[in-house]
């Protein structure tokens, strides 16, 4: 049975794969951390949680010791958006915190998953079935402590043998946890704001076309990709996974067809609208498919029909 511990356990990402893991390998056998303990109360006192600061290798290290954990999901990060806001702050928590983890993992044998991003990717990059392997110039602080990240993660695995394994990730859609400072939030407040109000003004222009995942299948390529055989693996640390790719007019089209009504306007962000116009429109994801047998559930129709269900059932 695995020990696992997962750090920024009550983030977007963070608090579904807790939710998962737990389910799959006992309370009992995931440990939380997080720099807060203000939130998710259920998910805290689910099972043991450190309330802790990801750059503090120290403190890491013990909580690793006392649990034996030999896994670790660090997913503690300033996102696109936010990190633009405070560049020295996102390189600060998105790099000191990996370097943090990757030690304590090299000294305990731990096996480590850390996300990439699309935003690893940057304008010089093809926009159309973004390849596996291909030019990384991004524009933002975030993509460049993505792009670092993956270099690291290689860099462990390669000089100290450290079993580093990641996923570049999509735009992320959630039912259960709100969004927390990226470029694709639009696709997540969209599906709210329908239900609440049947209107949305979105900061992206209409015709903006982004990958994005379901967070059901965001947490499986999480815990399929630490489950594979390592044997396969020979990207490792940076694999494209893609699900879907939409525009928010296309978005709003599926909406319609579950609330006839719902409406959309634009107030276009420019900071945010750069951020995507730098990113690919879709992802090629051929070696997910073929080295651990990535296969998406959802597409835009299951998708929304899921997310307006589910936000139904939860509103009073």
């Amino acid at each position: 049975m695995k020990n696992i511990l997962i750090i920024g356990s009550l983030g977007q990402l963070g608090s579904e794969i807790a939710l998962e893991c737990r389910r799959r390998y006992g309370s009992d056998h995931v440990v939380l951390a997080d720099i807060r303990d203000d939130v998710n109360k259920e998910l805290i006192g689910g099972g043991p949680f450190y309330k802790v600061d990801a750059r503090d290798g120290k403190t890491i290290n013990e909580i690793v010791k006392k649990h034996t954990i030999d896994t670790i999901y660090h997913l503690a990060a300033l996102l696109s958006a936010r990190a633009e806001q405070n560049p020295l702050a996102a390189w600060d928590l998105n790099m000191n915190g990996l370097i943090a983890t990757l030690e304590v993992a090299k000294e305990n044998h731990c096996a480590v998953f850390t996300p990439s991003s699309i935003g690893a990717f940057g304008p010089t990059t093809p926009k159309q079935f973004t390849p596996q392997d291909t030019i990384q110039r991004p524009t933002s602080i975030y993509g460049v402590t993505k792009v670092a990240g993956e270099l690291l993660c290689d860099y462990y695995h390669h000089a100290y043998d450290v079993d580093t394994r990641g996923v570049r990730y999509p735009g992320i859609i959630s039912n259960m946890t709100p969004p927390g400072g990226g470029t694709t939030d639009y696709a997540v407040e969209i599906y709210y704001e329908a239900v609440r109000k049947e209107h949305y003004t979105c900061f992206l222009r209409g015709d903006t076309y982004l990958d994005m995942i379901y967070m059901p299948d965001a947490v499986e390529a999480a815990i399929q990709i630490m489950e594979a055989d390592p044997s396969r693996l020979r990207h490792r640390n940076a694999f494209n996974i893609a699900s879907m790719s939409f525009c928010p007019e296309e978005q709003a089209a599926y909406i319609r067809t579950v609330i006839p009504g719902f409406t959309i306007s634009y107030e276009v962000d420019p900071v945010k609208q750069a951020i995507a116009d730098s990113w690919p429109n879709c992802l090629e994801d051929y070696a997910a498919r073929v080295e651990w047998d990535w296969n998406p559930t959802y597409n835009l129709e299951t998708m929304t029909l899921d997310m307006i269900e589910t936000i139904l059932r939860r509103t009073p």
